[in-house]
């Protein structure tokens, strides 16, 4: 593809040769002649006076460079754009695996791909254009949307809804047992986990991610929700639209997000609070409260960040300042023992 038609598709600004031919993409450190390479992050801007690429992908108001460019006020939208222009994913092939067991009583529209040792049970309903990888099991009575993708390993249990386009990979489980047990004199009992999980449209969960179903109504993950890998979602949370959970996110039970909220790797949350809309969480932070609007929190418990960066360098010079506290103690202690001999020294005379 020509640079030019390639700036058009990504409604970039052109800087350069528009005839140069683009053949695909790499980064600055490996691209060569016809690759397209980006600059997103300023601290790998020292890279491009090696790189070797035809074009580059840059913010608009970034320094003239040597080769061809396209500026665009987010580069890393635009990479991300180009990237989907180039790739060609693999499609495994239409059809049903023979091995695959579909219960007579399911709906599935065509086309369809479900993959070797599948299962699908009782009642189910998927929409068309699924791709259902591998050992992916599909408990009964659950209802799939269009464009569904699940990876092998996925488990999704039983009456548990999902919308359109929506990609599950390698071992997520949606719908297993929320955590609930009611201690009792002859030990833990098990509070029956009677709801469901309702997983809206354009939703993306990482691999090895877990949703527990509800103990009474749903636990949801809202439309555009992305979750990265090893994400743990409780029973009975509301996690909203648009918002992103990086890997290891762990949100206790009854846990409320807002629209657009980022956690950050190994955040949690206590459980039974709300985030608000577009509120961000450092990364391990733990949230013992509820966040406001907006907010960006960190550390924990997780407080204001710029408060939360003036204590962790504060915490840096705890040592230093042990000492210092020690020796004007000690030269306190010696002052006033001075004080004393002088006092008494006068009474004796």
């Amino acid at each position: 593809m020509k640079l030019a038609a390639l700036a058009a598709r990504l409604d970039c600004e052109l800087r350069g040769d528009g005839e140069v031919e683009i053949q695909g993409i790499r980064s600055l450190e490996d691209a060569g002649p016809g690759d397209l390479t980006f600059l997103a992050n300023p601290k790998y801007a020292a890279q491009m006076a090696a790189t070797r690429a035809s074009a580059i992908i840059l913010a608009r108001d970034a320094d003239e460079v040597p080769l061809a460019s396209l500026r665009s006020a987010n580069p890393y939208l635009a990479f991300a754009e180009a990237l989907a222009l180039f790739h060609v994913p693999r499609r495994p092939p239409a059809g049903i695996h023979p091995t695959a067991v579909v219960a007579a009583s399911a709906r599935i529209v065509e086309p369809v791909s479900i993959g070797a040792y599948a299962v699908i049970g009782d009642d189910v309903e998927i929409g068309p254009e699924a791709t259902i990888h591998p050992h992916v099991t599909i408990y009964p009575g659950v209802r799939i949307g269009r464009g569904f993708v699940a990876h092998a390993g996925v488990v999704v249990r039983e009456d548990v809804r999902i919308g359109d386009r929506v990609v599950l990979h390698p071992g997520v489980v949606l719908g297993a047992d929320g955590f609930g047990f009611a201690p009792s004199p002859r030990g833990a009992v098990k509070i029956p986990q009677t709801g469901t999980v309702v997983v809206e449209s354009d939703v993306e969960v990482g691999a090895n991610t877990t949703i527990d179903r509800a103990t009474l109504g749903a636990t949801i993950v809202r439309e555009g929700a992305k979750l990265d890998n090893l994400v743990m979602v409780g029973h009975n949370c509301d996690v909203g639209a648009h918002s992103f959970l990086a890997a290891q996110v762990g949100l206790a039970g009854s846990t409320k997000l807002g629209r657009g909220v980022q956690m950050g790797g190994q955040a949690g949350a206590a459980g039974h609070l709300t985030i608000g809309d577009g509120a961000q969480i450092v990364a391990q932070s733990g949230v013992p409260n509820s966040v406001a609007a907006g907010q960006i929190v960190g550390g924990y418990p997780a407080v204001e960040v710029t408060r939360w960066r003036r204590a962790s360098a504060a915490l840096l010079r705890l040592p230093e300042l042990l000492q210092r506290v020690r020796r004007l103690e000690r030269a306190a202690g010696t002052g006033a023992r001075n004080v004393r001999r002088r006092s008494d020294q006068r009474d004796r005379e």
